[in-house]
């Protein structure tokens, strides 16, 4: 479909004021009698190389408020589901002595697994890790016969469970 100047410019105007594609078939149709479809108009914006723009997002007028918290929620009975005290941490500590561990999570799944990566522990020691389709955790060191420590094992767990929550798992 091919316009002409006057009628590409009107386009262009449309599209500066935020019209939808779906409104701007409506109105070549109203206006210079162009009965099109949706894809020719989709097709008619690309050749002018115009961007339709997003809709601004709604304004919100004022912030909505918290449900009020009592002074003393433990005095009160237990704390609401969901509830973190202000001295509860929200995972527990690693233990004394359990070092750096850092892990990845691989972006393409080894072979029969649900999610795999790599751990790093706090002596510089590595090793691959990766659930089954069981929902078994695995650990294999890279190092023939490695053994991480127990509070290497633990901050492993905490980290991982961190990075699956960010994943979705």
């Amino acid at each position: 479909m091919n316009l002409n100047d006057e009628q590409k410019k009107t386009v262009s105007g449309w599209i500066a004021e935020g019209l939808k594609l779906a409104e701007i078939q409506k109105r070549l149709a109203t206006e210079f009698g162009l009965t099109v479809t949706y894809m020719e108009v989709r097709f008619i914006v690309d050749d002018l190389k115009l961007m339709p723009k997003d809709p601004a997002p709604p304004k919100v007028d004022k912030p909505i408020a918290a449900a009020p918290v009592p002074s003393n929620p433990v005095a009160s009975g237990s704390p609401p589901a969901g509830h973190v005290l202000p001295d509860e941490p929200l995972l527990p500590e690693p233990p004394a002595g359990a070092g750096k561990v850092s892990i990845t999570v691989d972006t393409v799944t080894k072979p029969g697994t649900l999610v795999s990566g790599n751990v790093t522990f706090s002596d510089g020691q590595g090793a691959i890790w990766y659930l089954d389709q069981m929902g078994r955790l695995g650990i294999g060191a890279k190092q023939q016969g490695y053994k991480p420590s127990a509070a290497d094992l633990q901050a492993f767990q905490q980290a991982l469970e961190v990075e699956l929550s960010k994943i979705g798992f």
